[in-house]
C-alpha cells in the first residue's frame, strides 16, 4: 500500500556525490585525514584500512594509524576544486544546485526528456563529471584570487548508513557505478543517484542507484531512522520499536503530527518519499533580489566580497519584511565584456548574512580559479601586455537572488530584546570591516595550549571557528587557571629572544630532567640587564613526542626583576625567550 497522498507529486532529482571530498581538496600522501573541531571529518582509503573513521578523536585515529597525516579542513579549496564538476553538470541544465562542495543536484524532468531518459542522462552526467575529475586540479595560488587572512559510506560529513540496494533500484550507469579500487592516494570519483526528492536522491547517490519513480518509499524503507537526520527523534523511535524508516513511514500522518509535532511531521514526509513540506500554490513571486552595479567596472574580486556582505544583509531584510524565507540563493556576476556566471547555493533559511557572504567569497574564488572571468583555464587567463589579469574586463554587476520562496515560520526572540541588539552589532561590524578589511576586526576565541599565546586565537569577525584542540582538555605543564592575579597582562605575538645569566655571567641552561644549571641572576632584554629578585620553575612540557616533525620540549619560568616587574620566560633548545609580562 502506497504512503503517498493522492495527487501529490515529488519532483525527480539527480544528485552527483563525490566521496571523501574534504580529502580530495587537500594535499598529502596516503594515509591522510581532514580534521575539524578536534575530530576526523574525512579520511583516505589507506586511513580507513587502518581503522580510522569519521568522527573519531585525533588521538584515537593516530593510535590506530601512527603514520596518519592530518590536514585542517579548507572550505575554500573544496569549493574551488568542485567548480569544474559543477561546470560539467551545468552543461546539461543551468539549474545546478550546490548543496555543499562535493555534492550537487539537478532536476530530472527537463534534461531527462531532452537526453533520452533518466538512465541516459545519468550516464552522460557521470561521464562528464569523471572527465572533469580526471583533469589536473587548479593550483591554490591563483593570480588575483581573493586572499583570506589568517568511499565508504559514513566517511562523508553528511553521510548516512546505507542498507544496500533496494528492490527495483537500478545501478547508476556510467563509469561512476563501477567499484573504485583502493589506491595509495584518494582518487576523486563520483556516484550518481536519482530518486523522488532531494533527500532520497542523496541516499541513492551514496548507494549508486537509480530509484524508479514512485518507489522511493520502498527504497528508503530498510534505512535506519538515523538517516532522517534527527538524532533525538531517531533515539525516541528506537525506544518505541521503530528502528527503520519503513516502520516509521507506515504510521498514520495524523498520529505522527499529534505525537511528534512539526519536526516529526517533516521527518515522516521524508520517510514516505515526499518533499519536507507540501507544495503551496502561490501567485507570482515578488522580486526580492538585491544587486550592486559597478561603474566604472571593478577589476578585482576582493571589493565584491565586501559588497556581498551588505547585499546579504539587504536580502535578509527584504525576506523578513515580506515574511518569507528561501530554499536557495543564486549568486550572479556580470562582466563588462558581456560574460556572466551564476550558481545556486542551498540556504533553507539557515544561512546568516555573514554565512551567505562567505559562500559568495568561495564562489568568486572558484570562478576565478577556473579562469571564468579571464578566458583562460586553471586561473592563468590569456596573458598579454596587461599582465596576469589577462583579458578580464572588470565586474559590472553582483546580484543575489532568492529562489524557492516559502512562508517564514518565524523565530523566538530572547528576553529584553537581545536578538535585536545582536543584529545592530552585526550591522556595525559590517561597516567597520568595509573600512578596515575583512581581517581588520577580530574576536578572541579560547583554544587549547599551555602558554598564554596558545590559549587564545584572534579570528576575523564573522568567521566560523572550532578549536582544533579543546581548551578544557588536560594540559600538563599548563599555566595556572586564568584569573585577574595570575594571568599575564601583556602577551607577545612572537616570543622575543633574551639571555638569562647566573651570578658568574654564565648562561643558565635546563637539562632533560628539568635541572637548572645555576640560579638565574640577570635577564638581558635587548641589551638591557635587569637583576632577578625572585624566580620559580621550571615547568617542563613535552609536546607531540610521537611526531618528530611537531615534537617540542620546552620549560617555562616566572621571574621577578628589580622594580617588581614579573616576566614569563620560556627556554627551548638552549635558547631563552620572553613570552609575556605581568602587572
Amino acid at each position: 500500500m502506497s504512503t503517498r497522498p493522492s495527487g501529490e507529486r515529488t519532483p525527480r532529482v539527480l544528485v552527483v556525490w563525490c566521496p571523501d571530498w574534504p580529502v580530495v581538496a587537500v594535499t598529502g600522501d596516503d594515509p591522510v585525514a581532514v580534521t575539524e573541531g578536534g575530530r576526523i571529518l574525512a579520511c583516505s582509503a589507506g586511513a580507513r584500512a587502518a581503522g580510522v573513521r569519521q568522527g573519531q578523536r585525533l588521538k584515537l585515529a593516530q593510535r590506530l594509524c601512527p603514520e596518519l597525516e592530518l590536514r585542517d579542513r579548507d572550505p575554500e579549496a573544496e569549493a574551488r576544486r568542485f567548480e569544474p564538476v559543477v561546470a560539467a553538470v551545468e552543461a546539461f541544465t543551468p539549474r545546478v544546485e550546490v548543496i555543499r562542495p562535493g555534492l550537487c543536484a539537478i532536476p530530472v524532468k527537463g534534461p531527462g526528456r531532452y537526453f533520452g531518459g533518466e538512465e541516459a542522462l545519468a550516464a552522460l552526467v557521470g561521464a562528464a563529471v569523471t572527465e572533469a575529475l580526471e583533469r589536473p586540479p587548479v593550483p591554490d595560488a591563483v593570480p588575483g584570487a581573493v586572499t583570506v587572512p589568517g568511499t565508504e559510506t559514513g566517511n562523508d560529513p553528511d553521510s548516512a548508513p546505507a542498507p544496500g540496494a533496494a528492490p527495483g533500484a537500478a545501478p547508476a550507469p556510467g563509469p561512476e557505478s563501477e567499484a573504485v579500487p583502493a589506491s595509495p592516494r584518494t582518487t576523486p570519483h563520483a556516484q550518481i543517484g536519482v530518486a523522488d526528492g532531494l533527500f532520497a536522491a542523496v541516499l541513492a547517490a551514496r548507494a549508486g542507484v537509480l530509484v524508479p519513480a514512485g518507489r522511493t518509499a520502498e527504497f528508503l524503507a530498510p534505512y535506519p531512522v538515523g538517516a532522517l537526520g534527527d538524532e533525538a527523534l531517531a533515539e525516541l523511535l528506537g525506544r518505541l520499536g521503530l528502528p527503520t524508516v519503513g516502520a516509521f513511514a507506515a504510521l498514520p500522518p495524523e498520529s505522527v503530527a499529534d505525537r511528534f509535532g512539526p519536526a516529526g511531521t517533516v521527518a515522516h514526509r521524508l520517510a514516505r518519499g515526499l518533499q519536507p513540506r507540501p507544495l503551496v500554490p502561490r501567485g507570482e513571486e515578488p522580486d526580492l533580489a538585491v544587486e550592486q552595479r559597478f561603474d566604472p567596472p571593478e577589476p578585482l574580486t576582493e571589493p565584491l566580497v565586501f559588497v556581498a556582505r551588505t547585499l546579504a544583509e539587504q536580502l535578509h531584510q527584504r525576506l523578513a519584511g515580506a515574511g518569507l524565507t528561501c530554499r536557495r540563493v543564486a549568486v550572479e556576476v556580470a562582466c563588462a565584456d558581456g560574460r556572466t556566471a551564476s550558481r545556486l547555493w542551498r540556504h533553507e533559511g539557515r544561512l546568516s548574512a555573514t554565512a551567505l557572504a562567505e559562500r559568495v567569497r568561495w564562489q568568486l574564488q572558484a570562478w576565478q580559479g577556473m579562469g571564468t572571468f579571464t578566458g583562460g583555464q586553471g586561473g592563468q587567463g590569456d596573458r598579454d601586455d596587461r599582465g596576469d589579469r589577462g583579458d578580464q574586463a572588470g565586474f559590472t554587476l553582483l546580484r543575489l537572488a532568492p529562489d524557492g520562496l516559502s512562508p517564514d515560520q518565524g523565530r523566538q526572540l530572547a528576553l529584553w530584546g537581545q536578538a535585536v541588539a545582536d543584529d545592530r552589532v552585526e550591522r556595525a561590524v559590517a561597516r567597520v570591516q568595509a573600512v578596515l578589511g575583512h581581517a581588520g576586526l577580530r574576536r578572541i576565541e579560547p583554544a587549547g595550549g599551555r602558554g598564554p599565546g596558545e590559549q587564545q586565537v584572534r579570528v576575523p569577525w564573522g568567521e566560523p571557528y572550532e578549536a582544533a584542540t579543546p581548551a578544557d582538555a588536560p594540559w600538563p605543564g599548563r599555566l595556572a587557571e586564568r584569573s585577574a592575579d595570575l594571568w599575564p597582562a601583556v602577551v607577545l605575538r612572537e616570543p622575543a629572544p633574551i639571555r638569562v645569566l647566573d651570578e658568574g655571567g654564565r648562561p643558565v641552561t635546563v637539562d632533560g630532567r628539568a635541572g637548572v644549571s645555576g640560579r638565574p641572576a640577570l635577564v638581558v632584554v635587548r641589551g638591557r640587564e635587569e637583576r632577578v629578585a625572585g624566580w620559580t620553575g621550571p615547568w617542563p612540557a613535552v609536546e607531540y613526542w610521537w611526531d618528530q616533525s611537531l615534537a617540542r620540549r620546552r620549560a617555562r619560568f616566572q621571574m621577578v626583576v628589580d622594580g617588581g616587574r614579573a616576566l614569563l620566560l620560556t627556554v627551548e633548545g638552549g635558547a631563552w625567550y620572553l613570552e609575556a609580562g605581568y602587572d
